[in-house]
């Protein structure tokens, strides 16, 4: 399979995406090390940093659909990129003049979790004005790619940052990369075409409700819908509680932890890149099905980490069978979705999504934190990995795969 070219305007989202990706993982485990290293925080407390500052911000971001699809796509996105640069920013200054809070930690998560909203919601829909539709799953494969690549390298690299240089320096590395993110899509010049202005007092409620209504509407989206709230929300409730455990009561260094969760991600870039062959040969239908059940069965062994190298390879080992899962199951799934949804709707279908979402993933931290408080974070992990055994009978039975649309329809 020859490799396509998507043109320039596509690579320079897709370098911003990579800066954005890259500055991210180089911070990873930065947010619950700062809690439980420099503010002394507890599992119940790093859980309710991440539960709550991701509902404030969803519910901030609620009215966001609407406006966007109003809005121009391209400087919402360089908005949001600049909104998180600078909440992540106050980070370090304020970590190294002694004056962080636990308080500050949370305010930073409402804001970047409001901005991530919205860069999502411009995101999907501008990309969909750069590349043709028979284009997308190939887009949407590099995304996919460079997000793993990162994945991989990133917590290792800054994890021996952090054990080195401490965790403002990863802070740092996490707010450039938005700020790079900003200039790369700055340097877009397609012209974007004309949308019908929006304001904050136009947005009615039907319109806050739109995307959930055609989403529930969409016997083929239902489901796809219901499952990736689902598996997303219960992997990511056990990521502050897999800190606790490992970087608390395990007294894993900082490398473990980066190495044990960035070295698995090979298998996601290996996923991503078999995606469109997996496709050609099977058809979207059985891959997205085989893939989407396979990545909710493996987190359960997460209950069994133990301290010292055999914890570290379990973890990989766990983490790289998901991830090759996600890998292949997470492009098809954002092709899908696109090509589902009309561009006049897509700008409230994704921020419905993404609200959503993130909600879930705060109601089940949140949760998380207080079953850990009460059982303790192994236990916590192991009742989550419990659950993702069942996430798969949400899956659709036959769903009916998208056609592309025509040229002429890919406007947002």
């Amino acid at each position: 399979m020859a490799r396509q070219e998507l043109g320039r305007p596509f690579a320079w989202l897709w370098s911003a995406h990579a800066a954005s990706t890259a500055g991210t993982w180089l911070g990873f485990g930065a947010f619950p090390l700062i809690a439980i290293q420099v503010l002394h925080a507890g599992p119940a407390a790093v859980s309710t940093l991440a539960a709550a500052g991701s509902a404030v911000g969803a519910l901030l971001a609620l009215p966001l659909g609407p406006w966007v699809e109003g809005r121009r796509k391209k400087p919402v996105m360089i908005i949001a990129d600049l909104m998180r640069f600078g909440a992540l920013l106050t980070v370090p200054a304020a970590y190294c003049a002694g004056r962080l809070t636990y308080l500050q930690l949370l305010v930073v998560t409402v804001i970047s979790a409001a901005a991530n909203i919205a860069f999502a919601a411009a995101g999907g829909a501008y990309l969909r004005q750069l590349v043709r539709p028979d284009q997308l799953l190939v887009a949407n494969g590099r995304f996919e790619s460079t997000t793993w690549t990162a994945t991989a390298v990133g917590p290792t690299v800054g994890g021996a940052a952090i054990s080195l240089l401490g965790p403002a320096v990863a802070m740092l590395a996490n707010a450039a990369g938005f700020l790079l993110s900003a200039l790369g899509i700055g340097a877009i010049r397609r012209q974007e075409t004309g949308t019908r202005r929006v304001t904050a007092g136009q947005v009615r409620v039907c319109d806050l409700v739109a995307g959930w209504k055609f989403i529930h509407e969409d016997r083929h989206l239902r489901p796809l819908f219901w499952n990736t709230v689902a598996v997303n929300a219960l992997i990511m409730a056990t990521e502050p509680l897999l800190a606790a455990l490992l970087l608390g009561d395990l007294g894993w260094a900082a490398w473990q932890y980066g190495l044990a969760f960035g070295l698995p991600c090979v298998g996601g870039l290996a996923g991503a890149r078999l995606a469109p062959y997996l496709e050609a040969r099977y058809g979207r239908r059985r891959v997205l099905i085989t893939s989407g059940a396979l990545r909710a069965l493996w987190p359960v062994g997460l209950f069994f980490v133990m301290p010292g190298d055999a914890g570290v390879v379990l973890v990989v080992a766990v983490e790289l069978v998901m991830i090759t899962c996600m890998g292949v199951f997470n492009p098809l799934f954002a092709t899908e979705r696109l090509q589902r949804v009309p561009a006049e709707r897509i700008g409230r279908v994704l921020v419905a999504w993404k609200v959503t979402g993130t909600g879930a993933i705060a109601g089940l931290t949140a949760l998380g934190g207080v079953l850990a408080a009460v059982t303790g974070a192994r236990v916590a992990i192991g009742v989550a990995g419990v659950l993702l055994l069942a996430t798969p009978f949400l899956l659709p039975r036959h769903p009916r795969v998208a056609e592309p649309e025509g040229p002429g329809l890919t406007s947002a």
